[in-house]
């Protein structure tokens, strides 16, 4: 891997930066409100620009060199580092919110903002780690997500969304002709209640029953609690709004991430009542650089969802999966306006039907 990749994933720790940078510019211009929205407008503007400006990047690792990029450890430290990072920027961001002159246009703005900044660092890196095999990467994922109180994800995800992708058991696989504003809450609540039943199911398998003390939804519930309660006795009211916010528009965040990801591709359904074999060719795929790096190559989904226990730096490009036409930061902005979203991805999602069912 050339060496400008290997540091450039040290990238997504810019993004927990932006927080205080928002906060220094608001105090020099004196538009703290202005200045709330700064991370917001970073992320999808001036990120999206520059994915653009840069490129792409479609090279693969050499197979030779797959198994040392696996042991590394410099790639691991960099998701376990995300861990105190995550902890400290929230806790930092809710005190200065509390404390700053903001109106309410720039309490929204720096919320959402956190929000976003949870949902890069907080969700995304849980995501990479919850697949691991290491309970302490497991462990480090459920603390991730117990910080913007989507823990649900950690048994959803691994337990429910790879078994159903692209068919129609799962919340997280967007129709095609779905819009984002119908296809958000219902992702939301389906794939949260499924977490707690997925994890009772898996006691009644070992006649337990769901309140049992192995449910780790319910530890990770009880930290998100005492981290609600430790957000309340330090702010007040006002501490432990701000606390569930953030992690609303985090866990609204991931879903429209899963909305991008998964949008109009299908498993097709044989004969013995059973879906095809997840492959590459039933998740969006994206080889912007910049914002691979942001993201620790989920862009690289299809292969994650191919070979999902296979670590960030060894995820693979394929060229025939359906590629989106930009990164997934451009790409968001582009699914809050479904007209717009449709003009762009439909096209694609067609001929990229057609080439396949051509055997091309």
């Amino acid at each position: 891997m050339p060496f400008w990749k290997r540091l450039g994933f040290a990238f997504v720790f810019i993004v927990p930066a932006l927080m205080p940078a928002a906060a220094w510019l608001g105090a020099r211009s004196g538009r703290p409100d202005l200045m709330a929205w700064f991370p917001l407008c970073f992320l999808f503007v001036l990120l999206p620009l520059a994915d653009y400006a840069v490129g792409h990047d479609p090279r693969n690792p050499a197979a030779a060199d797959v198994a040392a990029l696996e042991q590394d450890r410099w790639f691991r430290l960099l998701t376990l580092l995300a861990v105190p990072v995550q902890y400290a920027t929230l806790a930092w961001s809710l005190q200065h919110w509390a404390q700053a002159p903001f109106s309410l246009a720039g309490s929204i703005g720096w919320l959402a903002s956190l929000g976003v900044v949870g949902g890069v660092l907080a969700i995304n890196v849980a995501h990479e780690l919850i697949h691991k095999d290491t309970r302490l990467e497991r462990a480090a994922g459920g603390l991730l997500l117990a910080s913007v109180g989507y823990h649900g994800f950690k048994v959803e995800h691994v337990r429910g969304h790879h078994v159903h992708v692209s068919t129609p058991e799962d919340a997280s696989s967007a129709r095609f002709g779905q819009s984002l504003w119908h296809f958000l809450p219902r992702a939301l609540l389906r794939n949260t209640a499924n977490g707690w039943r997925l994890e009772a199911a898996r006691l009644a398998r070992l006649g337990k029953p769901w309140w049992h003390w192995r449910n780790e939804l319910l530890g990770w519930t009880l930290l998100w609690l005492a981290l609600a309660a430790a957000a309340w006795a330090w702010l007040g009211n006002a501490g432990l709004v701000a606390f569930l916010v953030q992690g609303v528009v985090a866990a609204c965040a991931l879903e429209i991430i899963n909305y991008i990801e998964h949008y109009g591709l299908e498993r097709v359904r044989l004969a013995n009542g059973r879906y095809e074999r997840t492959t590459h060719l039933h998740s969006w795929n994206s080889d912007y650089a910049l914002t691979n790096l942001l993201l620790f190559h989920l862009q690289r989904h299809s292969d994650h969802h191919e070979t999902p226990r296979r670590r960030y730096q060894s995820l693979l490009h394929h060229a025939d999966s359906p590629q989106l036409p930009g990164g997934y930061a451009s790409m968001f902005v582009l699914a809050l306006f479904p007209p717009l979203w449709f003009r762009a991805v439909h096209p694609r999602l067609h001929a990229w039907r057609a080439r396949i069912a051509s055997g091309g």
